[in-house]
C-alpha cells in the first residue's frame, strides 16, 4: 500500500466506500465494479484502494472472524499476522503472568496486541513501518487501552513494562511480495537482542516454525502450533511465562478443539518395527517439537524406519496428533509396476506423500497418468532401507 493510497482511504468518503464494498455478499467481476465505482465520481486512486481492503478483508475473516470486517490490512501485514485463537492464547500467558502492562514490538497489524487489550491488559504496540503503524492505530482503536508507537523496536524505553512481546520482522521489507529471510541474524528486531531482554523481564516471541532449534536457550518453552493441519508458528517464552516443566511442546488446533503434547525434553524415538496393519502420519508440530517417541508409545506403535517420521503398529487408535492410514497393499518403488497397479484398481485420484525419498509428488502423479473413477492414497518412504511404496486408505 502507497501512503497517497492510505491517505485517500482514510478520508469519510473511502471508509463509507470500503463499509459498503463490504456489506456486498456477491462481489461479481472486478472489471464491473472497478467500471460501477469509476463511473460513481470515485478517484482511481480510492477505488483501487478499497477494493483491495475489500479483498483482503474477506480473506481475513480465517484468521480474525467476524473482526476482520473492520480492519485494515497490507497484503504482507496479514499474511504475516497471528491468528485471532492463537493471539489469545499468546495473551492468556501474560494475563495467567498477572501482567498489566505489556509491549508489542513489531505488532504488524495490531493482531496480538488486539488479543491482549480484549483481555484488559494495557498494551503498546510498537512497528517501525509508518503504514502499517497507522494500520495498526485504526485497528486498534475501539480499545482505550491499547495505544502504537511508530518507532523501532530498539528505540524504545522498555524499563515501564511488566512484559514484552516480539514478532520479529522474518520477511524483506515492503507490504506486498516480500521474501522469506532465512538467516535469523537478519530478524528485526534481532533474536540476540530480543533473548537478552529476558534477564530483566517475561519474554515471549513469536518465530516460523522452522527456527533452527539449536537456537532456542535453555530453560525457555519452546511451542509449536498447528491451525487446521498447517504448522503456523513456533512460540518461545522465557523462563518466566514457560510453564513448570516443560520445555517442548505440540498444539494441535482444529474444528475438534485444542490438543496438546508436553515434555520437559525431547522424547527418545521408539525402536523400528515390522510394518503393521496401520501407518500413522504424526502432526508437524509433534515432529518439530521432537515427541514423536511420546506419540508412539500412547499409540503401541514403531517407527517405520530410522529416521523417518512415520510410525506403524496394528492399534487403530485415535489420535488428534497424527493421521491415521490402513495398509492395503506393499509394493516395490517401481513407477512401471505402481502405474500398472493404479490402473488396474481403477484410480483416477491419487494423494500421494513421501518421507525419505527424492521424489517430486505432483511430477510422479502426472507421470502415472491416472484416468480411473477411484480415489487412493500412496505412500512413498523406505522400510528395511529400502524404497517401498504403500497403497493405504484413511482410517
Amino acid at each position: 500500500m502507497e501512503r497517497n493510497e492510505l491517505l485517500e482511504l482514510l478520508t469519510p468518503e473511502g471508509l463509507r466506500l470500503l463499509d459498503i464494498l463490504s456489506a456486498e455478499e456477491n462481489p461479481g467481476d472486478p472489471v464491473a465494479r472497478v467500471s460501477r465505482l469509476r463511473a460513481a465520481g470515485h478517484s482511481p486512486t480510492l477505488v483501487a484502494a478499497a477494493l483491495t481492503q475489500d479483498r483482503l478483508r474477506r480473506k481475513a475473516t480465517g484468521k480474525f472472524a467476524e473482526f476482520a470486517g473492520r480492519m485494515l490490512f497490507t497484503q504482507a501485514g496479514l499474511e504475516q499476522a497471528t491468528r485471532l485463537r492463537v493471539a489469545a492464547l499468546h495473551a492468556g500467558r501474560f494475563r495467567e503472568l498477572g501482567a498489566t502492562s505489556l509491549v508489542d514490538l513489531g505488532c504488524g497489524i495490531g493482531g496480538d496486541a488486539l488479543a491482549a487489550a480484549a483481555l484488559g491488559i494495557t498494551v503498546t504496540a510498537v512497528e517501525r513501518d509508518e503504514i502499517t503503524a497507522t494500520l495498526a492505530s485504526y485497528n486498534l482503536a475501539p480499545f482505550d487501552n491499547a495505544r502504537v508507537v511508530h518507532s523501532p523496536a530498539e528505540e524504545i524505553d522498555l524499563g515501564a513494562f511488566d512484559a514484552i512481546f516480539l514478532d520479529p520482522a522474518r520477511r524483506t521489507a515492503g507490504h506486498a511480495e516480500t521474501s522469506r529471510l532465512t538467516r535469523a541474524a537478519d530478524y528485526s528486531p534481532s533474536l540476540d537482542f530480543a533473548f537478552g531482554l529476558a534477564e530483566t523481564t517475561p519474554v515471549g516471541i513469536k518465530l516460523g516454525p522452522g527456527f533452527d532449534r539449536e537456537d532456542i536457550p535453555a530453560g525457555w518453552e519452546a511451542q509449536w502450533i498447528t491451525v487446521d493441519g498447517q504448522v503456523v508458528e513456533l512460540g518461545l517464552w522465557s523462563p518466566a511465562l514457560a510453564r513448570p516443566g516443560i520445555t517442548r511442546a505440540a498444539l494441535v488446533i482444529g474444528a475438534d478443539g485444542m490438543h496438546e503434547l508436553t515434555a520437559a525434553e525431547d522424547s527418545p524415538d521408539v525402536d523400528v518395527r515390522d510394518l503393521g496393519e496401520y501407518i500413522y502420519e504424526p502432526d508437524g508440530s509433534v515432529i518439530r517439537a521432537r515427541l514423536i517417541g511420546d506419540l508412539a508409545r500412547t499409540l503401541e506403535a514403531g517407527m517405520l524406519s530410522p529416521g523417518i517420521a512415520y510410525l506403524t503398529g496394528d492399534l487403530a487408535a485415535d489420535t488428534p496428533f497424527a493421521a491415521r492410514f490402513r495398509v492395503v497393499e506393499r509394493f516395490s518403488l517401481d513407477e512401471k509396476l505402481l502405474k500398472r497397479e493404479l490402473r488396474a484398481r481403477d484410480i483416477g485420484t491419487l494423494e500421494v506423500k513421501k518421507r525419505g525419498v527424492d521424489i517430486d509428488p505432483a511430477a510422479f502423479r502426472k507421470r502415472m497418468a491416472l484416468k480411473g473413477k477411484a480415489a487412493a492414497t500412496l505412500i512413498l518412504t523406505r522400510i528395511d532401507g529400502r524404497h517401498a511404496a504403500l497403497l493405504v486408505e484413511r482410517a
